[in-house]
């Protein structure tokens, strides 16, 4: 488990960089064909706000994998007793995974499968919504795989 934790961490870490540094190259090319060239470039805005859902919602999977940097109030957490602090440390993530299944998978899963079906595109890009959402899925997936590898880290503790 630990070895494909690694490859998916290295992989998220990896997509997002090239997900930003498309996103900048796309925000400095609105710039340059708006003011410099004096026409605005048709698809920059969609492409922009397409790859912004796909770092946020990719940024949120990876940052719950790294359990220390996502934001949490663990105030009163930190007060309970080392064994009941674990104890509500794998509700904290069955909780999470149960959250990812239903709203991320499930849900982002029939949104994925109702714009495929009714071939809902882009106006600019002409890309089928779905491959955009289809982000909101693999995330719920890549969360409980997290959650579940959270709950075994505890386990050994």
């Amino acid at each position: 488990m630990q070895k494909t934790y690694n490859i998916l961490i290295k992989t998220i870490e990896t997509f997002l960089i090239i997900i930003f540094g498309l996103l900048v190259i796309d925000v400095v090319w609105q710039v340059i064909s708006r003011y410099i060239v004096g026409q605005s470039s048709s698809f920059t805005e969609e492409f922009a706000r397409f790859s912004l859902i796909w770092l946020t919602v990719l940024g949120a999977a990876y940052i719950n994998g790294q359990k220390e940097g996502h934001l949490s109030m663990d105030f009163l957490l930190s007060k309970l007793p080392e064994k009941k602090k674990q104890g509500r440390q794998k509700v904290i993530q069955v909780l999470m995974a149960i959250f990812a299944f239903v709203v991320m998978v499930i849900g982002g899963g029939n949104l994925v499968y109702t714009t495929l079906k009714l071939g809902q595109t882009s106006s600019a890009l002409h890309l089928p919504l779905g491959y955009v959402y289809a982000i909101v899925p693999v995330c719920g997936v890549v969360i409980m795989f997290f959650s579940l590898y959270n709950i075994k880290k505890l386990n050994f503790k």
